[in-house]
């Protein structure tokens, strides 16, 4: 082992992972990293530091695999931030994404206080676990009232940390994590749908683009900001929950505007409402209180609104004029 800052990332080839590993690369840290499946196989948004990187090839949802990993690599940060992360999906399969996100956290804490008690944990919570009829803002003392079983896995997890913070004394802190983005979300994300599909219709290559309610809110920040919170929390003297947010909330009509106002275009003519995609309307809007995390952290969102959602879509028009037979639109 070298004399740097060892740290482990679960889930380091996602969008938060990738991005951390970046940022901490730039400091100077030994990076390793936790990878579901082959790591002999592509991983795009590991490519800026992959020479850098040490990765092990790991399956979080087969009980027994962090345990030799911690002890092996014995790191003084840890950043767990691999889980099934699709709200809709945890409805077809409850019980995997107990195992995946509940299970496999109470495992890496186990790890930890037997193998690195010492070690600054961050593990990756969600607003999920505040639910729809939860007051807004939303905070750290936010009641929880989970709405999903991704959301009841997530709180029963956000519980574990703070009674391993007063039973064990680990340093172990809870991000309370809203809606981030970056040109590395997977399509399947609202947010990345429709900066895609107002590329793509920019270029000829795409006619219309489908959505549900356009007056959801949500709270959307920039996955590089979140990912200088996680760094924050671990540097933190004293271990804690954080909320991390913009603060602001937007309509997915907001996001439509944005994205197509890069290209110049007129979303009324694109966008269409498929009445099977509107949900109920939620009784307030899931937006995110980040004082705790101004005041003691000295973080903030810095990209606007306007700024992510531009730099999104500028990322998926090159991606689509890097690709075959890219017709231009008159």
């Amino acid at each position: 082992m070298s004399g740097r800052r060892r740290v482990l990332i679960t889930g380091i080839a996602g969008q938060d992972g990738s991005l951390l590993a970046e940022l901490l690369c730039a400091e100077g840290a030994e990076v390793h990293g936790a990878v579901r499946g082959p790591l002999n196989r592509e991983l795009p948004n590991l490519a800026a530091v992959r020479t850098e990187l040490l990765l092990h090839e790991l399956d979080i949802d087969v009980p027994g695999v962090l345990p030799p990993l911690v002890a092996e690599i014995v790191p003084d940060e840890v950043y767990h931030l691999a889980a099934r992360a699709f709200v809709p999906e945890s409805w077809l399969d409850p019980a995997a994404t107990i195992r995946s996100v509940t299970a496999a956290s109470a495992e890496l804490i186990a790890a930890v206080r037997e193998h690195a008690p010492a070690a600054h944990v961050v593990v990756a919570g969600s607003r999920e676990m505040f639910g729809d009829c939860a007051r807004s803002p939303q905070d750290e003392l936010t009641p929880p009232q989970p709405s999903s079983p991704y959301g009841v896995a997530k709180l029963a997890t956000h519980q574990l940390v703070g009674l391993a913070r007063e039973h064990d004394a680990l340093h172990v802190s809870s991000a309370i994590l809203f809606n981030h983005e970056s040109p590395r979300r997977q399509e399947s994300y609202v947010s990345r749908k429709v900066t895609r599909a107002a590329a793509a219709i920019s270029l000829g290559l795409a006619d219309e683009l489908t959505l549900g309610d356009l007056d959801a809110v949500r709270d959307w920040s920039a996955a590089e900001d979140i990912v200088r919170g996680l760094r924050a929390i671990a540097s933190a003297e004293q271990a804690d929950d954080y909320v991390l947010a913009s603060g602001v909330g937007h309509t997915v009509r907001e996001l439509v505007a944005a994205a197509f106002a890069v290209v110049e275009l007129d979303p009324s003519r694109y966008v269409r409402v498929d009445e099977r995609f509107v949900r109920r309307p939620e009784p307030s809007p899931p937006v995110g209180d980040p004082s705790r995390a101004r005041s003691r952290l000295g973080w903030h969102a810095q990209t606007s609104f306007e700024e992510l959602i531009r730099e999104m879509v500028q990322a998926d028009l090159a991606a689509l004029r890097a690709g075959p037979a890219c017709p231009t639109r008159s």
